[in-house]
């Protein structure tokens, strides 16, 4: 018959507190930083996945935006949060993977100092040009940018975002070089492009594309490897003759470093089940984005150990700075 040790018995009290709150997690409202401002694809998708999450919680998880410096702000937020599962970060390339090139005093290191909990999804951009130009289609504008160095303009969000990382990665697949207009308010950025004050610039479907069927833009490609199904009719870089010229934003959410298993799991769970939910997926069709249900937290955790080099490397290939 087991007799428990009078040492496992003293040491069972210690236990049980940590048990109890494993058990009974979340015990209330959980915030969810967006490092982005409101209004954005990453607000309302944080917002879409939070109202569905919260009711697999039975808690509230309210979103909190924190925009500024890239994204860091907000995630040097989380990554300096208590780490109990009660603050999220909605983590991306910015942030995650391009800042620790970009920014040699960055106060948090994004795989030492974060948790991976889910993968979120992916959504390419559409490259558009100005209805002006004279391009019809991608190596258009790559012949175009090959006979003028330094004489094209492209518009982004800033320094390090995931349009800006899409043009560098066309423009080292290729050799060509456009000159870098970043915008804070990417609205600007795509009426300047519209207005033919710029050339081209890297967007999402869903803020693009009305505009390219209106005739205020043209669509030359998109980004993925396969087509949007909201614009099957714009080809692949790789349909276009330009294979490796793909550049897919991606997002995830994060917690604090040293967070509990057991809440991790829990949140992990209710993002899986906030995938599943018919409405959600339906809101991320509309936006052009590939969920990742699959994604769970190993499977993040390698992603990012191969995602941060990369775009570091990138990063470092362009001699970008942050504005």
């Amino acid at each position: 018959m087991f007799r428990p040790t009078r040492r496992a018995l003293l040491a069972a009290p210690a236990l049980l507190p940590g048990l109890a709150a494993a058990q009974s997690f979340p015990a209330r409202t959980i915030t969810w930083i967006v490092p982005f401002a409101a209004g954005g694809i990453t607000d309302t998708s944080a917002r879409t996945l939070a109202q569905r999450m919260g009711v697999s919680l039975g808690q509230s998880v309210v979103v909190e935006n924190r925009p500024g410096a890239g994204g860091t702000i907000g995630a040097e937020a989380v990554a300096r949060s208590t780490p109990d599962g009660y603050t999220l970060l909605y983590g991306s390339q910015g942030p995650m993977a391009a800042a620790s090139a970009m920014f040699p005093a960055l106060r948090y290191d994004p795989q030492r100092d974060f948790a991976p909990v889910h993968g979120l999804g992916a959504s390419p951009h559409l490259i558009v040009a100005a209805p002006d130009r004279p391009w019809r289609s991608l190596p258009d504008l790559v012949a175009a940018a090959r006979a003028r160095p330094d004489g094209l303009t492209y518009a982004s969000v800033g320094v390090g975002t995931s349009p800006h990382l899409a043009a560098e990665t066309l423009q080292q697949a290729t050799g060509i070089r456009m000159v870098h207009a970043p915008y804070a308010n990417g609205t600007q950025a795509l009426n300047d492009v519209i207005g033919g004050r710029l050339d081209v610039m890297w967007d999402y479907p869903l803020t693009s594309l009305g505009h390219v069927r209106e005739g205020r833009l043209r669509a030359l490609a998109v980004t993925d490897s396969a087509r949007v199904r909201l614009a099957p009719e714009v080809p692949t870089v790789a349909e276009a003759g330009l294979p490796g010229a793909e550049a897919v934003p991606w997002a995830g959410l994060f917690v604090a470093a040293r967070t509990p298993p057991e809440a991790i799991a829990r949140l992990a769970a209710a993002m899986r089940e906030a995938m599943g939910d018919r409405r959600v997926q339906e809101f991320f069709d509309g936006t052009a984005t590939v969920l990742w249900p699959q994604m769970g937290t190993p499977e993040l955790r390698a992603f990012l150990a191969e995602e941060v080099p990369r775009v570091a490397g990138l990063i470092a290939r362009s001699g970008a700075k942050p504005g």
